[in-house]
């Protein structure tokens, strides 16, 4: 099993146009073979008091594939070429982190 936590940064105020092309998104990618989790995540409210936040700009995609060739062929895939058509103007930054339990 491969996981993926990408941290993405949008440009001020942007966050909100870029998860709204996330979701629509969603869909495809669930759909995609060897897909086991994919989802957004942002920030908590009213969390525990140790809680470091990323921010208002930020939000996290947290993946799970059943294995390195299914991520391979995600990153490949046509609605993601176009999803990262849309959003790349409107991102300030992104960290990708490819991850395998041990």
């Amino acid at each position: 099993m491969i996981h993926v936590i990408a941290i993405l940064t949008a440009k001020p105020g942007q966050r909100d146009t870029i998860l709204q092309h996330f979701r629509a998104n969603v869909p495809a990618v669930r759909a995609e073979k060897g897909c086991l989790e994919y989802g957004a995540a942002v920030d908590a409210e009213n969390a525990l008091p140790f809680q470091t936040k990323w921010g208002p700009d930020t939000f996290l995609v947290i993946e799970k594939w059943e294995s390195m060739d299914a991520l391979k062929a995600h990153a490949a895939a046509p609605h993601m070429i176009a999803y990262a058509s849309k959003t790349r103007e409107l991102m300030s930054n992104r960290a990708i982190h490819i991850l395998e339990p041990t």
